[in-house]
């Protein structure tokens, strides 16, 4: 059908819902094997990532006639996923606020302080409020880039409360940044991005 290129805020799920065409069938599509081995993670890709979109397909389904019957599509709707924590410790049955592109959600934590939601799978804004302390969290959904990019390292270690800026550039705030994070998983604190460190903060970030 057609190459897509990706742009920040992208990611499988809100590009196959554009197209109509179910995520796995374009992941799974053999001109983007390259970019599945390189990325690994379907929804977190990079700006100017080449996408192939195949034809949409016809599909059909056997029916009793005078009958209603209800389909859903495919990947509609996407799952969000949020951990809480302070001080390493799980934010359990804390009351929740979350705005999910002007729709507000209201719930509470579960017993390891996640949030658990359906949202549309091209929503790209949300906050979430913790109704107790009245802390807003502002959420770019699907702005996360892969954790080969100096970028995806940033992001992660200010999700996970690290002081750093979300540059690009691997500056001295980044390294000691890395080295807090080294020194709080019992790994050699170099402030370098080598392969075990960058495992480890994907592990501890859950992407």
């Amino acid at each position: 059908m057609s190459d897509y290129i990706v742009k920040q805020g992208d990611c499988l799920s809100s590009i196959a819902a554009k197209y109509g065409i179910p995520w796995d069938k374009i992941w799974n599509h053999p001109k983007n094997a390259r970019l599945k081995e390189q990325r690994k993670d379907p929804n977190i890709l990079y700006p100017g990532d080449i996408i192939f979109i195949p034809e949409k397909e016809d599909k059909e389904e056997a029916a009793a006639t005078g009958q209603k019957h209800r389909f859903r599509r495919k990947g509609i709707p996407e799952k969000l996923e949020l951990i809480l924590c302070l001080e390493g410790e799980p934010r359990r049955n804390e009351d929740y606020e979350l705005q999910i592109d002007g729709k507000l959600i209201r719930g509470k934590t579960d017993g390891q302080g996640k949030v658990s939601i359906s949202i549309p799978p091209g929503a790209r804004q949300g906050k979430l409020i913790l109704i107790k302390t009245g802390e807003e969290f502002n959420l770019d959904l699907g702005h996360l880039d892969p954790i080969t990019e100096i970028t995806g390292v940033q992001a992660r270690l200010a999700n996970l409360g690290f002081d750093v800026e979300v540059s690009g550039k691997w500056d001295e705030r980044s390294k000691e940044a890395l080295r807090q994070f080294q020194k709080s998983n019992n790994l050699n604190p170099t402030g370098e991005l080598d392969e075990t460190t960058r495992n480890k903060l994907k592990e501890v970030h859950g992407s």
